[in-house]
Formats: C-alpha cells, sequence, structure tokens
C-alpha cells in the first residue's frame, strides 16, 4: 500500500510517519500480513523533524502550489492514501497574513484533489482541517458536534471551511472518496512556539537556561480548548483514512476542555526555576472563543479511538523537546518563531 503524506516534515506530519514506521498496530488492520506500507511524504523546505526516518521514506520535494508537480507527482506515486496535513497552521499570524493563509490552505489542496481526480481517483485522501471552522461557538452547540454551523472569527478559519467544503464537493461531484477531520487542539513535543502550550515551554526552557529573564509572557489565560496529544491526534488520523465513511466528516478531540491557565500551571510544577507571569497584549487575539470542546462520538463509533497519552505526559515531553532544542542550539533553531513569511514552514 502506498501512502502519501503532504506536510510530513511539519509538526502533525513527523509524528504520524513516526507512527506508521515504528507502530506495528497501525499497519495490522489494513494490510495482509507479509505486507508493508511504503510511505512517500512531500516536503517543500527543510525535513529537520524526520531526518532520522529518512532511510525508511520516499521523500519529494516540491511545492504544492505548482499544479503540474503535483500531478506529475500523483501519477508517478499512484498513492492508496493520502493524508493531506500540509498547511498555513497559526491561527494568530493569519490575521496578519490573510490572503497566504487562503493561497496555501485552498490553492494547494485544489491542486493536489484535482490530480487525484486525474490520476487516482479511488484513492482515499484524508482532508484535515480544524474546529476553527465552528468559530463563534454559541453556549447551546456545547459540546461541539459535526452538525454545529460554521461561523470561522479569523482568515484560518475561512480557510478550513474552504478546505472542509472543498473536500465535500469532490465526493460529491466526482466521486473520490474524501474523508474530512475537523481537528481541535492537539499539542506535543516538536510543536512551534506559534501555539500556546508551546510558546510556555519554550519560554520556561530559556528561563532554565539562563537565556530570558524569569518572566512568562502570556496572552488570554481564561480560555478553555479541547487539547489532545499530538501522537493521539495522528492514529486518529490514520484510523479514520481506513475506517471513515468516504464523504462523511469526523471530529478530532479529547472530549474535555481546559483553561490555558491549566497548561501554564502544570508546566510551572515541571520546572524549578521561580517564574513570574506577564500579559503581553501582542499575544490577545482580535477574536477569542471563550470554550470549545469536541463531540467525538463519531470518531469513537467508527473507529473505537481513544487517547492514550495525559496531558500532563504531553506537556512534560513538550518542555524537554524545548530543553533539548536549545542544549543543541540556544537561539532555539529554526524552530522558533519566524520573523516574516520567507521564513515560515507551512508544513507545520
Amino acid at each position: 500500500m502506498r501512502v502519501l503524506l503532504t506536510g510530513i516534515a511539519g509538526f502533525a506530519g513527523s509524528h504520524l510517519a513516526e507512527y506508521l514506521l515504528r507502530e506495528p498496530q497501525a499497519t495490522a488492520d489494513v494490510l495482509p500480513p507479509g505486507e508493508a506500507l511504503e510511505i512517500h511524504g512531500v516536503i517543500h523546505r527543510h525535513d529537520r523533524r524526520i531526518q532520522h526516518l529518512r532511510s525508511a521514506l520516499h521523500l519529494h520535494r516540491g511545492d504544492l502550489r505548482n499544479a503540474l508537480w503535483v500531478s506529475e507527482l500523483i501519477q508517478q506515486v499512484q498513492p492508496d492514501r493520502i493524508l493531506h496535513l500540509a498547511a498555513w497552521s497559526d491561527v494568530g499570524g493569519s490575521w496578519a497574513q490573510p490572503w497566504t493563509t487562503y493561497e496555501l490552505n485552498i490553492h494547494c489542496q485544489l491542486n493536489l484533489l484535482e490530480a487525484v481526480r486525474r490520476w487516482a481517483p479511488d484513492c482515499r485522501t484524508l482532508i484535515v482541517t480544524s474546529n476553527e471552522v465552528y468559530g463563534l461557538v454559541q453556549p447551546e452547540d456545547l459540546p461541539i458536534d459535526e452538525e454545529t454551523p460554521f461561523r470561522p472569527n479569523s482568515p484560518y478559519g475561512v480557510s478550513k471551511v474552504a478546505q472542509d467544503m472543498m473536500g465535500l464537493q469532490y465526493w460529491n461531484s466526482h466521486r473520490i472518496p474524501t474523508i474530512r477531520a475537523r481537528s481541535f487542539n492537539h499539542i506535543g513535543p516538536g510543536q512551534s512556539d506559534d501555539f500556546v502550550a508551546s510558546a510556555f515551554a519554550r519560554q520556561i526552557a530559556e528561563i532554565e537556561a539562563g537565556l530570558r529573564e524569569p518572566v512568562v509572557a502570556v496572552g488570554n489565560l481564561e480560555a478553555q480548548r479541547d487539547f489532545t496529544d499530538v501522537r493521539d491526534v495522528v492514529r486518529a488520523y490514520w484510523l479514520v483514512i481506513n475506517r471513515g465513511e468516504p464523504g462523511q466528516v469526523y471530529n478530532i478531540g479529547r472530549g474535555e476542555a481546559r483553561p490555558v491557565r491549566w497548561l501554564l500551571d502544570t508546566l510551572l510544577q515541571l520546572t524549578p526555576a521561580q517564574v513570574s507571569v506577564t500579559q503581553d497584549p501582542t499575544r490577545l487575539r482580535p477574536s477569542d472563543v471563550p470554550i470549545s470542546v469536541c463531540d467525538n462520538r463519531r470518531l469513537v463509533a467508527a473507529t473505537g479511538w481513544q487517547p492514550r497519552v495525559t496531558l500532563q505526559d504531553s506537556l512534560r515531553d513538550l518542555l524537554d523537546s524545548w530543553r533539548e532544542q536549545l542544549r543543541r542550539d540556544p537561539t532555539g533553531g529554526p524552530a522558533g518563531r519566524p520573523t516574516s513569511i520567507s521564513a515560515r514552514d507551512f508544513e507545520e
């Protein structure tokens, strides 16, 4: 079975590649005995997160915005499964660069689905969108199921609505077996500090290393979100693409909300450093939803998925990954916060 992962060098993509290569159970349910997965991956700029996996992967360097290159890729690989993870994933950053967000999330997927329609029309294709499609949820909407109305309140959310509906349209119009996954917030080792838990963890690791004053800058600590470890999320992706129903959509999340303040408090319990906290107005979003929590019953019914990694372990692994990163490179290296779009790794 040939599997193609776009964004394989990104946060979720690298964990998914690791899961497919290292976890025997990943293939046990989908392959006959003795057969193996042939894993292909699209990389755009770097492959830092998957260096240790390179020998087991078939990597293709290119730009998903190039329709001709994408068409040639699908014709060459002839995938049986595609998990489309390449995307602009920074919700807050989408306010500053809305057009770039739309281009990367919509244009790239359009090129991919057109190539699948032409060269691999039977390929099961997972479209990864986001709980941000639901946007301004109302109290009566909680917990959020797949029938909750779209009320996107960021450019990123709008781009994900377009991806979601495009996936449905290619099933309705062309019978391309697309399946959509609306992921809620995920965290874990290797995450960019564009995201709240990783931003906290990086600052704490820098304080421990003497690279920063003992003050953690924060945004809105009262927002409540449904956090899941990335390793549980990618396992859900693999279950959904193999057991899910084409044309259907599945929420992916733990099913419980925790305040952002809980993430910070838990991380502070993991450090011996004495740290104070200050609010940074630049970390506040123009529009923020007070609470978001996932109704994952459709996912569980279709796949039997349950989270395995505790959030405490997820945060410990995240902090340890920043400690190790700073030991290797005290500047934080290229995984740190980008300063411009030219530095942006849109495979996150």
